[in-house]
């Protein structure tokens, strides 16, 4: 069963279950909501290993960027050495360098600037997902459990704000380490 069907399973149970007079509350059964949190939580390892998987596709997304930039800086080079015969086709060949190495920073620059906004997307899903499943299940029983979510959500903040720093270097030019790059 997924997390999800789990948290059904126990509104299930206090909603059917029967109610305390004059109390407002209702009486479950301990073991069978205990046995339900242990199901929840092997399955929690699941949505970790998600947000890892995030990670990991940033990461190879990313390389896959920067490899496309190096092939067409690297073709770029090739074809202004060739062109490099006279005056006039060496002032070509420079130009036709300059737009073909701006065309690929823009191009490498819109390939992130996507990821960013995908795996931004994701890590919101993923922290909508978690508030969502926070505010079902947990209260006065389960303090511990909301303090496990909560961290995971600061984790899953923590990356969305490193991927829109990310994004922002790159929408101004820069690697992140103060550098500029063209």
């Amino acid at each position: 069963m997924t997390v999800l069907d789990l948290l059904e399973e126990i509104e299930d149970i206090v909603d059917k279950a029967p109610g305390v007079p004059l109390t407002g509350k209702v009486m479950v059964d301990a073991d069978e909501l205990n046995a339900i949190v242990m199901d929840i939580r092997k399955s929690l390892p699941d949505d970790v290993h998600q947000a890892q998987w995030v990670k990991e596709e940033k990461e190879r997304i990313l390389q896959e960027a920067r490899a496309e930039y190096e092939r067409l800086i690297n073709e770029a080079k090739k074809q202004a050495d060739y062109l490099v015969d006279t005056n006039d086709i060496t002032l070509r060949a420079h130009k036709l360098s300059e737009e073909i190495q701006q065309n690929a920073h823009e191009y490498s620059k819109e390939l992130k600037m996507r990821t960013y906004d995908y795996m931004d997307k994701i890590l919101f899903d993923m922290e909508n997902k978690m508030d969502e499943f926070g505010m079902k299940l947990f209260g006065e029983m389960y303090g511990q459990m909301e303090k496990s979510l909560l961290e995971i959500n600061n984790i899953l903040k923590q990356n969305r704000e490193e991927v829109k720093e990310m994004a922002f270097n790159t929408q101004n030019g820069t690697d992140g380490s103060g550098t500029d790059v063209k």
